[in-house]
């Protein structure tokens, strides 16, 4: 079982304080016999469910030394599960979650911002201290 995310508390709370339910916490996804929580450094997924919409959310705090580091991490693992939840589970998109200083420091910069430009990466960013969901970045 994957380690849980430093914030991944705070993101649990925030989707149900935004009226969605949580239908598991983790989300399992397998490929053939190979296992994604290979990495130690691994985070949950969580699935959740709100009027018929269906999302997967992976929690990344960027936490580490280089936001650079983290986000190759982050994005490394988000591709990974979104290709297998397009042949999976089709209906539920992923999304990822990151607080909202990582989001001006990262995804607001030019290296971030090209992901979200040209549709490699959705965004849920949330307030921690609140445990408020801020934007959805589709």
């Amino acid at each position: 079982m994957p380690a849980k995310d430093f914030y991944h508390d705070a993101v649990k709370a925030a989707l149900v304080k935004d009226s969605w339910k949580i239908t598991h916490d983790p989300l399992s996804l397998r490929w053939g016999s190979k296992d994604l929580f290979v990495d130690p450094g691994a985070e949950k997924l969580l699935a959740a469910e709100k009027e018929g919409r269906k999302i997967a959310v992976e929690v990344k705090s960027f936490l580490g030394r280089s936001e650079v580091d983290d986000l190759e991490n982050a994005l490394g693992q988000y591709v990974l599960y979104s290709k297998i939840l397009d042949r999976t589970e089709p209906e539920r998109e992923i999304y990822l979650a990151v607080r909202e200083l990582v989001f001006i420091d990262v995804f607001e910069q030019p290296i971030g911002k090209i992901l979200i430009d040209d549709g490699v990466v959705k965004l849920l960013v949330f307030d921690d201290a609140e445990e408020e969901i801020v934007r959805w970045i589709p």
